[in-house]
């Protein structure tokens, strides 16, 4: 089952994604539940993620480039709040719902 996020750190990610790169589809997961207690775990509930971002911007790139662009749009959040983000990035080409 997936926790598409609601809270702060999930909706600065969504502002910030959809700025940056238009996504045609963007989820947004918070995983954090499943490393409470763990390393990184900062108590806020907030601190582990997955986003599955389709984005035309991502046509022609690799799967690092891909990466490369959703970690810039988030840098700072990357270096304070959040502790893991799981990416899965993919061109609206590419797309499963096809």
């Amino acid at each position: 089952m997936t926790d598409t996020a609601t809270g702060p750190m999930a909706s600065q990610i969504r502002s910030r994604l959809e700025t940056a790169l238009a996504p045609d589809r963007l989820e947004v997961i918070n995983d954090s539940h499943h490393h409470a207690g763990h390393m990184g775990d900062d108590g806020s509930g907030e601190s582990h993620f997955t986003v599955i971002i389709e984005s035309g911007h991502f046509s022609g790139k690799s799967r690092v480039e891909r990466q490369r662009m959703v970690n810039r749009a988030l840098a700072d959040l990357l270096a304070r709040r959040i502790h893991a983000l799981s990416i899965r990035a993919s061109a609206p080409e590419e797309s499963e719902r096809k």
